[in-house]
């Protein structure tokens, strides 16, 4: 039933701040400024491409400052996804007995309710946005798990998804495995699932103090190499990938970079080199 990964939600203590280096790295733009009751925090909404980063704020008792106490600082807190059909499946998980929150068109739903520790979701109808900035869109969360075959069973159960469509995946040099959960065969659209299970590496250890968590985001872009010379000059300590040379394929804009949350960038097309059709990656230009 899900269609586009649409959002991601991260914690952060100064959303003006945040939202300036979004705009600085990326050319994001503000569309929105309310307030969450129900998280109990103030909400920035930026574009970034066709899609959108809420930034939370904390601004008395509720689950975004329960996450800041409990997880220790800021960072992801939620993703978001588009339906075909959002009340069919706002009925289906009513009936397993899923409390819901509503937020305008959106509903969101708890991960400990869905039986997906700390993978917090909304849900909201198909939605056509104009590209904002330097990014095209976001097209992946990662979500880290003790056991992610279990977790990626049960990410389909719940969301009516075709396990076939599943590209496993591991890292020797990141120490993980897992698989991409493609809501279709020929999109990039997904949540990473998988364990990180080398303690020596950052993702490891990460792992090893927080369990069950998000990580990071994934966006592509056919602007990378604008966005490699920006993060070089203004955030050069929290960026990796090529620092010189022709059009990168990948890089990293870390947490010190985005305020928070780390992104991967990709160079449109590059992800299906892991996504289970190398053949469809265009060269670079």
């Amino acid at each position: 039933m899900l269609t586009r990964f649409d959002r991601v939600q991260m914690v952060t203590a100064d959303r003006p701040g945040t939202a300036a280096r979004w705009a600085a790295l990326l050319d994001a733009e503000v569309a929105g400024e309310d307030r969450v009751p129900s998280l109990g925090a103030r909400r920035t909404t930026l574009a970034v491409g066709t899609s959108e980063v809420e930034l939370l704020e904390p601004d008395g008792a509720g689950l975004v400052a329960d996450f800041v106490r409990d997880r220790g600082g800021l960072g992801p807190f939620g993703v978001g996804f588009q339906s075909r059909d959002p009340s069919a499946l706002r009925g289906q998980l009513e009936r397993a007995g899923v409390p819901l929150e509503v937020d305008g068109e959106r509903v969101r739903a708890e991960g400990s309710a869905l039986g997906l520790p700390a993978l917090r979701v909304t849900i909201g109808p198909p939605e056509e946005r104009e590209r904002v900035g330097l990014m095209q869109r976001l097209y992946e969360v990662t979500y880290l798990a003790l056991d992610p075959d279990e977790r990626c069973k049960r990410f389909a159960d719940v969301f009516g998804l075709e396990p076939a469509y599943f590209c496993p995946i591991e890292s020797l040099s990141f120490g993980y495995r897992g698989a991409l959960t493609l809501f279709a065969p020929d999109d990039l659209d997904r949540v990473e699932i998988v364990h990180p299970h080398d303690e020596t590496k950052t993702m490891g250890r990460f792992f090893a103090r927080k369990g069950d968590s998000l990580y990071m985001c994934y966006g592509e872009t056919d602007q990378s190499t604008e966005i490699r010379d920006r993060a070089l000059a203004q955030a050069p300590d929290g960026f990796t990938g090529p620092r010189e040379g022709g059009t990168p394929d990948n890089l990293f804009l870390h947490h010190t970079a985005l305020g928070g949350m780390m992104m991967g960038v990709s160079r449109t097309t590059h992800a299906w080199v892991w996504s289970g059709h190398p053949e469809w990656v265009e060269p670079a230009g």
